[in-house]
């Protein structure tokens, strides 16, 4: 069973007051998405793998520690997945109003930190984007925009290079994931698509251009994909599945005791040694 007295939602409003008010009181806002995720995992994927994460790392933490997950938003910005049935995308301007105004609520009410927990790739720029609109219209309250996969560097010593750099959507990563987290809802099918097939009918970035990285291209999926998968699936399984999740558990428990340990942001002009 999760622990609920994490969730801000399952506060009362007396209690919620109290958390608003504590010194470094910091919010956790999941970011998820609703779009495919090749044949074989759900829609949700991006969604479930930011509140499940995020829930065992925060049951991790000292109880002594003010930090609450909020409810998850399990819509947001994948226009690159519009081709595909089942992708429902918020715009870009909606999504970015919707961090303003729940962010300058929290701020109103006291909120010190507030962390934007995403999980889907495509929304990492509009996102930090966001975040620093936010953190000028609230100079209070420290905004942190965060990418699940980012800064995990022991993903380097579980997946393939090649799958590092290119595995970019349903593939062995995700697909391994899933495993772990719920496996009753991943399909059999393995699919390879992508980079790593190049059909003739389907494009690659010119030469010294990618997808993601130094010089990306803004790229959609059905240019790259005719099955919504970027990357190779065959090589997942559970056991990398279990280790993924213990590596990004333990990054995110680690990046979380750091913040919540430290006096950031800085107020007031006060100077604060990085």
């Amino acid at each position: 069973m999760p622990n609920l007295s994490r969730r801000f939602d399952c506060l009362s409003w007396p209690v919620a007051s109290k958390a608003l008010a504590k010194d470094g009181s910091t919010f956790v806002w999941p970011f998820g998405a609703c779009e495919q995720h090749g044949p074989h995992l759900p829609l949700a994927t991006d969604n479930l793998f930011a509140e499940r994460i995020l829930s065992t790392v925060l049951d991790r933490l000292p109880e002594e520690f003010p930090v609450w997950m909020l409810p998850a938003q399990p819509l947001g910005f994948s226009p690159e997945h519009a081709s595909f049935p089942g992708t429902i995308s918020l715009s870009a301007p909606l999504l970015l109003q919707l961090v303003m105004e729940v962010g300058q609520e929290l701020a109103l009410e006291g909120a010190k930190r507030l962390v934007l927990f995403n999980a889907h790739g495509g929304q990492i720029g509009l996102l930090q984007s966001a975040a620093r609109q936010l953190r000028a219209s609230c100079p209070s309250m420290a905004v942190l925009p965060c990418f699940l996969w980012s800064g995990v560097e022991s993903l380097k010593e579980l997946m393939p290079p090649v799958e590092l750099e290119a595995g970019l959507h349903a593939a062995m990563a995700e697909t391994s994931l899933m495993l772990s987290l719920a496996p009753e809802l991943v399909g059999e099918e393995r699919l390879v698509d992508g980079e790593h097939s190049s059909p003739s009918q389907l494009a690659t970035p010119p030469k010294g251009w990618s997808l993601e990285g130094s010089a990306p291209c803004a790229w959609l999926t059905e240019d790259l994909s005719a099955s919504g998968v970027i990357g190779d699936s065959r090589g997942a399984n559970l056991s990398l599945g279990k280790s993924l999740e213990d590596a990004l558990v333990a990054h995110w428990v680690n990046l979380f005791t750091n913040l919540m340990t430290s006096k950031w942001p800085p107020v007031g002009g006060e100077k604060v040694d990085i």
